[in-house]
């Protein structure tokens, strides 16, 4: 088998996803000329400009990084060019390679994908799973060619989704089931004894990028659904909903839900009423079904939980939860 100090990679990614993979490559001796990751970007009320967690591993073990406004521009086609690389590996980048930048490496160029391909393709994969209520997740890791995720599949790892996860802790287990794939993968291909397998073009999915307005809860839904959408929503743009009350002249208050479990039982109230409301428990009604909030926020706030929100705040049993006529 080929050895790992033979092959010349160019790394790819941005995101915190792609730290662990990064890494392994590394330990296991892989000649990583560069790390390729995306400029800094501002951040929070003072508009910081923050360094990935990616840049600073590499710069700690001297590892070149670039970080080009884009991938594809002359200049980084250039670049990338004089460093010759047999093999390009991205995770977690956030730009779409050109057929260009693909046909630089003699071994092509392989993506490490947050999902069991064929679904699920695109930029949020593991959000759109839990949104949808799906059971397993995975990582792929695939041959890149023009189409976005639509390369031959080398290898795929599986898990569970556990039934209260959100998208943060599972993002956080899958990155992990990269380091145990993707090097391994690497020297296979290098020595040809691992060819891509053509996706299934009647299992494809889509996972668009989440838009802020997505987090907003549709209490039409059925409680499993909302449940589902709170942990996808997680940890951003986060699910919320506005507290409507009759007799208040003030703007209805934004309320974030951080978490919330589903309760057996039926109601016969209208969507988005209150069921019961005591010193320590909250059920909303829902489409279909009871739902409990367990964490919230009120916007500038610390997250607190039921309890602690109750005690600060009367909900008048006439109101509603809903949609702000704002934003209707």
């Amino acid at each position: 088998m080929v050895s790992p100090d033979s092959l010349r990679l160019v790394f790819v990614g941005t995101k915190d996803f792609a730290v662990p993979t990064f890494l392994s490559l590394l330990a296991r001796g892989f000649r990583v000329e560069a790390l390729i990751t995306q400029p800094e970007r501002p951040q929070g009320r003072k508009q910081e400009l923050v360094p990935a967690l990616i840049k600073t591993e590499a710069l700690q073990r001297h590892v070149p990084v670039l970080q080009p406004e884009s991938i594809n521009s002359p200049e980084a086609v250039a670049l990338i060019q004089q460093l010759a690389p047999d093999l390009i590996v991205t995770v977690a980048y956030g730009q779409i390679l050109s057929p260009e930048v693909l046909a630089i490496p003699r071994l092509g160029a392989i993506n490490l994908h947050g999902s069991v391909l064929p679904a699920y393709r695109g930029a949020a994969p593991v959000a759109r799973a839990i949104q949808h209520g799906e059971k397993e997740s995975g990582v792929t890791v695939i041959l890149m060619n023009p189409r976005v995720d639509a390369g031959g599949i080398l290898g795929v790892a599986k898990t569970p989704i556990g039934p209260d996860e959100t998208a943060g802790e599972l993002e956080e287990r899958l990155a992990d089931l990269g380091p145990d794939l993707l090097p391994d993968l690497v020297l296979r291909l290098a020595d040809g004894t691992c060819s891509p397998i053509p996706q299934d073009a009647t299992k494809v999915s889509r996972a668009p990028k989440l838009r802020k307005a997505e987090g907003e809860i549709d209490w039409n839904l059925p409680a499993q659904a909302i449940h589902d959408l709170v942990r996808a929503m997680q940890p951003w743009p986060t699910a919320s909903t506005y507290w409507i009350d009759p007799s208040s002249t003030e703007p209805p208050p934004r309320i974030i839900i951080h978490k919330t479990q589903v309760v057996g039982g039926a109601s016969d109230g209208s969507p988005g009423q209150i069921h019961t409301s005591e010193p320590k428990r909250l059920l909303i009604t829902t489409g279909s079904g009871l739902i409990e909030p367990l964490v919230v926020q009120l916007p500038g706030r610390k997250s607190i939980t039921i309890p602690d929100f109750l005690r600060g705040n009367r909900l008048d049993p006439a109101g509603h939860f809903g949609q702000s006529k704002a934003n209707a």
